[in-house]
């Protein structure tokens, strides 16, 4: 989580909203990103789905089997469906997202019935850290 939370520092130097993730293979790292949409022009560049490429790239398959995405605020349910799609097996969140958070706060897109992959969820790692630097960007910009 501390990986994520570096990328989290380049997302809100960017000017970004601070979130980072990382995913990790068999103990290394294999993809780092921090959300980058108004940068990238993109959307759908929020640090999951960085992360996600970077570490599909890197393994050249976009299935990331057994792999593990730490990242420094609940995902969104785009990013859900992104990680579900990937065959992520974990995903480990810092701070939850009241609003939006499609793991435990908003919904349970992870529980959908249907789905043809199952992804585990933990929550709460670094919380107060991954909390602070999301509030403090936002309490700046008021």
């Amino acid at each position: 989580m501390r990986l994520a939370l570096a990328e989290a520092i380049k997302a809100r130097d960017a000017g970004e909203v601070p979130v980072g993730a990382v995913v990790v293979l068999d103990g290394a790292v294999i993809g780092a990103g921090f959300n980058q949409p108004i940068g990238a022009v993109d959307p759908t560049a929020h640090a999951e789905m960085v992360a996600l490429r970077a570490a599909a790239a890197r393994v050249g398959n976009y299935r990331l089997t057994g792999s593990l995405l730490y990242v420094t605020v609940e995902p969104c349910l785009m990013c859900v469906g992104a990680m579900i799609h990937a065959r992520v097996a974990r995903v480990v969140f810092g701070a939850p997202e009241p609003r939006a958070g499609a793991i435990v706060s908003a919904c349970r897109a992870h529980e959908t019935p249907g789905l043809n992959h199952r992804l585990e969820a933990e929550g709460g790692v670094l919380e107060a850290e991954c909390r602070a630097i999301i509030q403090g960007f936002f309490a700046g910009r008021r």
